[in-house]
């Protein structure tokens, strides 16, 4: 099991400055391999993306060279025990697990390094025979606290954690249900959402269904996740209709959908907006929407194709994501898209390739993800890392660290206002197939006046000759404003969502 994280208060019409400064200049990084435990791979939660704090704290899980006690549903897709780490300007510390357990992974930490992740307790579930029990636990102060079970459960995930110790995510309980959002028709019992302080888990309800899942919970206590509105299963996907809510002072609220009857959050700031994916009416296609108190879900559209995505929304509002192009094939290309002040702004790709997908967006603009070819996009891996900054374009993270690197850095899934950043690469020789089985956890310091004393920092080295971005034919430029968009680990906390495609 690999758990792979709005304003614009009001999206306004703003004109973006026409005038274009120069192109930034790139510094370079000390890039730091993570490694293993003596097992093949690491990890990084990729996608909810909270697994870098504004110290430069970075949390994960590696695997050890141990088997894993439950093959029928492994921790993993490699079938290794994994074990939790924290890492801080290279140096890994392990975690560990509950005791009598075997794997952890470590999938958020707070802005003052609380950490929140899941562990096993070594126990089989009884109610779903070859399945080890998974709980919801925090590493505070140095040592694990199990947060529990609702109303007998034998599983519960994390969702976040804020800093002040407040913990949410789901409980499994021990009440029948053919729908259970974890995994429908899968897993015998209901799924409800939690809140976890003082010691105490405490279910939040639901909006009207059986079943609901907490994803995020900010600095204000506000909670964001989604929950059936009733038991009726609908007719396009089969299951009860499925919308976000966004939770506080005791009261769920309805986020409603963009017209279909599934919705799902993606990540939630601490002004208290949304972003999430919604389907359509008809249940056909899904778009990314933006939610705000003032005004409501908004569809923030796509670049003209079918579908569009959101990964990340940071806390003046910057949104970042991918959007399908035009065109016939199936699936479309997609290009990474940064959504500001109400605008779409086409991140393109790089050279030679034709996909990207942006994961994360800091306080200064800065945006990370992954660039990939069409052959790659296919097989759902990415094949070069990539930052894009002022306006752009794109740059491979791999041409901005010391040649002859462990890893190729294939994926870049969080960066903080620092400039650090977090992702995943693969050693040579690996095949694109065996990326999630073979990877590295990975992260790159600037050497930057930030980071003034950085052993094995060149200060020297500048990129101030940026390749120009290739795009296929018909795309537009790498930072063109292409529309308007106003007022229209593997992770089981999404993945449970059958969003329309």
């Amino acid at each position: 099991m690999k758990i792979v994280g709005i304003t614009v208060t009001a999206l306004t019409l703003l004109t973006l400055i026409t005038s274009v400064p120069a192109y930034a200049q790139h510094r370079h990084y000390k890039f730091i391999d993570l490694g293993t435990f003596g097992g093949p791979a690491s990890y990084f939660s990729n996608g909810l993306d909270g697994i870098l704090n504004p110290q430069g704290t970075a949390v994960g899980w590696a695997d050890t060279a141990t088997a894993d006690p439950f093959p029928m549903f492994c921790f993993n897709a490699d079938c290794y025990v994994s074990h939790a780490f924290a890492s801080h300007n290279g140096v890994r510390t392990d975690l560990g697990t509950l005791p009598g357990g075997t794997s952890s992974g470590a999938f958020w930490i707070s802005s003052n390094g609380i950490i929140a992740g899941n562990a096993q307790n070594g126990e089989e579930d009884p109610l779903l025979a070859g399945l080890g029990q998974s709980r919801a636990v925090l590493w505070k102060h140095d040592k694990i606290i199990d947060l529990g079970t609702l109303e007998g459960g034998y599983e519960s995930t994390i969702g976040s954690v804020n800093s002040k110790g407040q913990a949410v995510g789901f409980s499994m309980n021990t009440v029948p249900d053919d729908f259970s959002l974890v995994a429908p028709g899968f897993y015998p019992t209901q799924t409800r959402a939690f809140l976890w302080q003082n010691g105490v888990m405490e279910d939040i309800g639901t909006l009207g269904g059986d079943d609901a899942i907490a994803n995020f919970i900010n600095e204000r206590g506000q909670i964001v996740g989604n929950s059936y509105t009733n038991t009726t299963p609908n007719a396009t996907t089969g299951l009860p209709t499925l919308d976000p809510f966004l939770w506080e002072n005791g009261k769920m609220i309805d986020l409603g959908t963009l017209g279909g009857t599934i919705g799902a959050p993606a990540a939630f700031n601490n002004r208290g907006e949304v972003v999430g994916q919604s389907n359509l009416a008809g249940d056909v296609y899904s778009h990314a929407f933006l939610w705000t108190k003032k005004h409501g879900m908004q569809d923030l559209g796509t670049l003209g194709g079918d579908t569009g995505v959101v990964n990340w929304i940071n806390d003046v509002g910057d949104i970042v994501g991918k959007t399908d192009l035009p065109g016939s094939l199936s699936p479309q290309d997609h290009h990474a898209v940064l959504w500001r002040h109400g605008h779409q702004i086409d991140l393109g790709a790089l050279p030679e390739e034709t996909n990207s997908n942006a994961y994360n967006v800091n306080s200064r603009g800065q945006v990370v993800g992954t660039s990939e070819d069409r052959a790659h996009m296919l097989i759902g891996v990415g094949e070069h890392a990539f930052l894009w900054e002022i306006n752009g374009p794109m740059v491979d993270l791999n041409t901005l660290i010391q040649p002859g690197a462990s890893l190729q850095l294939t994926y870049a899934v969080a960066i903080n206002d620092r400039g650090e950043i977090a992702g995943f690469g693969v050693p040579p020789g690996v095949l694109p197939e065996e990326y999630e089985t073979k990877g590295h956890a990975y992260v790159l310091i600037p050497c930057d006046e930030e980071h003034p004393h950085v052993d094995g920092c060149d200060y020297e080295r500048v990129d101030a000759d940026v390749q120009s971005v290739m795009r296929p034919a018909g795309s537009v430029a790498s930072g063109t404003v292409v529309r308007e968009s106003v007022g229209k680990s593997r992770n089981p906390l999404a993945e449970h969502v059958p969003l329309a495609k």
